[in-house]
């Protein structure tokens, strides 16, 4: 089976004397319908290599392959349009629109897309705030929810594409006894929203620990899902 996302040799430093190196020649695999997670303390590259995975930061050297493509030769746009058609991000902070309501927030990605129309967009958006137990908090902005109810909103939005990858970080630094299972609503409702599509190509939720303490190494592991 073809891996869904690889990096071969890949660093990333800031310039500098000395340069600051954020990742040192990282090499991964990651197959399809897996989950992973990145573990280590703070200050390993976690995060850049999230960045760097998500096409949303590009390698000092090596390379990043999703579906087999080489992501370095892609610039702006194309880049853009991928992380928009093939990705959902997770952030730590939820990052909703605040002039928006919870609907509005989790359509904008789809509208984006422009790949449904807009009652079908509409629709769907509901069925993922219904998912995550927020159906009838969805003409509310942000500001009228609580934290937990912004981050399962965040969550329903990244995977309103059905994207082939879903990026998280440090889901546990906001979880409390009511978010927390929102991480597993999100897994488990992913191979639903896939069903619905006549192509349907894997998913790999991946999730960020949040750091403990500075080190230069990092460890990642992963398990197939059920």
């Amino acid at each position: 089976m073809s891996a869904i996302i690889e990096v071969e040799g890949v660093s990333r430093s800031l310039p500098g004397t000395p340069p600051v190196t954020l990742v040192a020649d990282v090499s991964l695999s990651i197959q399809p319908a897996t989950f992973v997670a990145i573990v280590g303390p703070s200050g390993c590259g976690k995060s850049s290599l999230l960045y760097l995975l998500g096409l949303l930061d590009r390698p000092t050297k090596g390379h990043v392959l999703f579906n087999g493509q080489d992501m370095n030769p892609l610039r702006g746009d194309a880049r853009a349009q991928i992380r928009l058609a093939s990705f959902g991000f997770v952030f730590q902070f939820h990052f909703l629109l605040p002039e928006f309501t919870a609907l509005e927030n989790v359509m904008l990605p789809m509208r984006r897309l422009g790949k449904r129309p807009l009652g079908e967009i509409r629709a769907k958006a509901q069925a993922l705030l219904e998912g995550m137990g927020l159906g009838e908090k969805s003409a509310k902005t942000p500001d009228r929810l609580s934290g937990g109810e912004r981050q399962r909103v965040a969550i329903a939005r990244a995977i309103a594409n059905d994207p082939a990858l879903v990026l998280g970080t440090s889901p546990r630094a906001i979880s409390t006894a009511r978010t927390a299972p929102a991480w597993s609503i999100c897994f488990a409702t992913l191979p639903m929203s896939r069903a619905a599509r006549s192509s349907a190509s894997p998913m790999i939720p991946m999730s960020l620990r949040p750091p403990m303490s500075r080190s230069p190494c990092w460890t990642a592991a992963s398990r197939k899902r059920a």
